[in-house]
């Protein structure tokens, strides 16, 4: 097995075992990006930081329930969503622009790593993380297993 299958294969057990099982069960759905951008769209919703000026869609699912879900979010440039945590395991795909993304209680963007299109990351349940973007918007898609919630840490 080559170096890079090896590398892959924590990153394939993580997928299964955040998504799979509970998606095995799902009905069947293909949306084209004309009809994601029909799908009704809001605020920060559910499972989002609530920093004004985010565009939420719920793509799958209700994150206010119990069960899987998928949501994206657009980002508009220069937007900082400071330190916060999540109840449920989460992952992530940018879609398009750049957003940065890191982990800790404080957002620093020293640490944030920059994350292009088709870059992927998780967010654990209860660990703190933020995230920012520079000159430009970005969409993210992010998946987790209801209900979500959304606690900022003190230190904001």
């Amino acid at each position: 097995m080559s170096g890079r299958a090896k590398g892959l294969m924590p990153l394939a057990a993580v997928l299964v075992s955040l998504g799979a099982p509970a998606f095995a069960e799902t009905q069947q759905m293909r949306l084209s990006p004309a009809d994601i951008a029909a799908l009704a769209t809001g605020g920060a919703g559910p499972g989002t930081s609530g920093v004004e000026g985010i565009r939420t869609t719920v793509l799958y699912g209700d994150p206010t329930g119990a069960g899987p879900y998928t949501i994206e979010i657009r980002v508009p440039p220069h937007t900082k969503i400071a330190a916060h945590t999540h109840r449920d395991d989460r992952s992530a795909v940018v879609v398009s622009g750049m957003w940065f993304f890191g982990y800790g209680d404080m957002a620093d963007e020293k640490s944030a790593k920059q994350l292009a299109p088709g870059s992927f990351y998780t967010e654990p349940a209860d660990a703190p993380h933020f995230a920012m973007t520079a000159d430009e918007p970005a969409v993210v898609y992010i998946t987790g297993q209801g209900p979500t919630d959304t606690h900022f840490s003190t230190s904001r």
